[in-house]
């Protein structure tokens, strides 16, 4: 049997005040961080100054950024899809607070990213919504994050990553290819990004 436990919804300011008292410890394993996110919600009306939407391309709104980690926003309108990518062995968990995505693992067969080559299996598809959030498996790591049509509603992702980082790999499993892309802010602290 499942059991529900109910969040506390805090406001984002609350939300961020509350991550920043986690020690360094909390942001090896995954348990700590995805166990606050079960039990921790973020009320949707707060998060407005961080909300950007683009019709072309999921936008990655940066809230907080400290030494352990970052809080990152990424607004997804109804069909668009992530790169199928990695985040550079840092830990990643996902919160939903607007809507529902879904995300798809890959199990990596095997890849020489100084050559451009990979071959990715599909692992599994979760969904996040609200009363679900998720972590990123460290050890089976590349995945992509999905609004599909079917889902047909806007939804806004939170995204803590352990240690920032500013490049990832990206995978075309189709083409067996891969490579190194730098990262970018839509907007920072709720400002346009550079």
């Amino acid at each position: 049997m499942r059991i529900e436990t109910a969040a506390r919804q805090l406001s984002i300011q609350d939300f961020v005040s509350e991550l920043r008292k986690f020690p360094d410890s909390a942001f090896g394993p995954t348990e700590p961080i995805l166990n606050f996110l079960q039990h921790t919600s973020v009320a949707p009306d707060t998060l407005a100054p961080y909300l950007n939407w683009d019709g072309q391309h999921y936008t990655r709104n940066l809230i907080d950024k400290t030494t352990l980690y970052e809080l990152v926003a990424i607004c997804w309108e109804v069909g668009q899809v992530s790169s199928v990518h990695n985040h550079r062995d840092q830990n990643c968990w996902m919160a939903v607070p607007i809507g529902r995505l879904q995300v798809e693992n890959y199990h990596v067969i095997s890849q020489k990213l100084d050559q451009g080559i990979s071959q990715l299996k599909t692992a599994d598809t979760v969904e996040m919504n609200p009363a679900h959030p998720c972590a990123v498996d460290p050890l089976e790591p590349v995945h992509r994050v999905l609004n599909p049509r079917q889902f047909d509603q806007r939804a806004v992702s939170l995204h803590v990553y352990s240690r920032p980082f500013d490049t990832c790999v990206v995978y075309s499993p189709e083409r067996g290819t891969c490579g190194e892309i730098k990262l970018h802010y839509t907007t920072e602290y709720g400002k346009p990004g550079h």
